[in-house]
C-alpha cells in the first residue's frame, strides 16, 4: 500500500527523527504495564468531518517501530470522511502499537488537516478555471508531507524549493533596479547555466503588470494583494499571454470572488502555515 512518496529518503528520515524524538531510550510506561508478548488490536477513527491524508506515512511509522505490526486502512488517502469513521485498523504487539501511536497521529492529524482545508478551498472555486496552490510557508523539514497533503486535498503544488522555479519577488526587483532588469538577469543566468525552468514575476500594481508584459521569457505573473477590481483589470491586460496567479489575503470568504476574476492559480499560504490538525484518535480495542 505504500506510495512512491515513501521511497523518498526525506520521508524515511522524518519518520526516524520523529520516533527518536518521541521514544528516546524507550516507552517506559508501556514497558512497565504491558507484557512483551501481549498483542493488541486498535483503530484510528476520526472525530470530525474532513479529508484523510497520511495513511501511508502512518504505516511507515509502525513499520519502523515493529515490522510485525499490521496497518489495514479502511479508507484511502484523499477520501472525505465523517465524524466517527474508522480510517485504519492495527494489529500487533501492544507495546509496539502504543510506542508508535503519538508519532503516527502527529503525521496523520497534520496531513489530514492540510488536506481538509485544501479541499474546502478547492470546493469553493469549483466551476471556475482557478486552481488552488500552496506556498513555501511550511514547517521546516515537513515540506514534502505538507505539499503531499495539499495534493491529496485536490490542490496543486507551487515550487517545492528555490531551485525548481524562478520567482522574482519584490526584494529581487528592488535589488536589481526594476522588473525588466531582474528578468533580463534571470534569463541570462538560466541561459548560461543551461537551465530550463520557468520564470514568474511578482507584481504589486497595474504598472508593474504592464512592465512585466513587455519582458520576454516570463511564464507567469503573480498579482500580489490586488483588490478585486484591479485583479479583473490585470487579467484583462494579460489576456492569456502568460499564466496568472493571485496571492495575498485569500480566505474561504473571498476565494470564490478571486477565482471569478479569471486568474489561473490562487496561492494560499494558510493551507500549511495556519492549519488546524484534524481530530483523530487511536483506541486500543482488544488485547490478548
Amino acid at each position: 500500500m505504500l506510495s512512491n512518496l515513501l521511497n523518498d529518503s526525506r520521508v524515511s528520515r522524518l519518520v526516524e527523527l520523529a520516533l527518536m524524538e518521541d521514544i528516546g531510550m524507550g516507552d517506559v510506561t508501556s514497558d512497565a504495564i504491558l507484557p512483551d508478548d501481549q498483542r493488541g488490536e486498535a483503530e484510528f477513527f476520526c472525530k470530525e468531518d474532513g479529508v484523510v491524508a497520511g495513511l501511508d506515512v502512518t504505516a511507515l511509522v509502525f513499520q519502523y517501530c515493529d515490522h510485525s505490526v499490521r496497518v489495514t486502512p479502511t479508507v484511502n488517502d484523499g477520501n472525505r470522511i465523517s465524524n466517527g469513521t474508522c480510517i485504519a485498523r492495527i494489529d500487533g504487539p501492544a507495546r509496539s502499537i502504543l510506542r508508535g501511536e503519538r508519532t503516527a497521529l502527529n503525521f496523520l492529524q497534520r496531513m489530514s488537516g492540510i488536506a481538509t482545508l485544501t479541499r474546502r478551498f478547492v470546493d469553493a472555486v469549483a466551476g471556475t478555471n482557478a486552481k488552488i496552490t500552496d506556498t513555501r510557508k511550511t514547517v521546516p523539514g515537513l515540506r514534502v508531507l505538507d505539499k503531499w497533503a495539499v495534493r491529496l486535498g485536490g490542490g496543486v503544488n507551487h515550487r517545492f524549493g528555490l531551485d525548481d522555479m524562478v520567482l522574482i519577488k519584490d526584494n529581487h526587483i528592488v535589488a536589481a533596479g526594476g522588473i525588466t532588469r531582474a528578468v533580463e538577469r534571470c534569463r541570462q543566468y538560466l541561459a548560461n547555466e543551461g537551465l530550463d525552468i520557468k520564470i514568474e514575476v511578482e507584481t504589486k500594481s497595474l504598472d508593474d503588470v504592464r512592465e512585466a508584459l513587455r519582458c520576454h521569457g516570463i511564464h507567469r505573473i503573480l498579482l500580489d494583494n490586488f483588490p478585486l477590481e484591479a485583479l479583473r483589470e490585470a487579467v484583462h491586460l494579460i489576456a492569456h499571454a502568460v499564466e496568472v496567479e493571485a496571492s495575498g489575503g485569500v480566505t474561504l470568504a473571498n476565494v470564490r470572488a478571486i477565482a471569478e476574476t479569471g486568474v489561473d492559480y490562487i496561492s494560499v499560504g494558510a493551507l500549511t502555515h495556519s492549519v488546524k490538525s484534524l481530530d483523530i484518535s487511536l483506541e486500543l480495542r482488544h488485547v490478548r
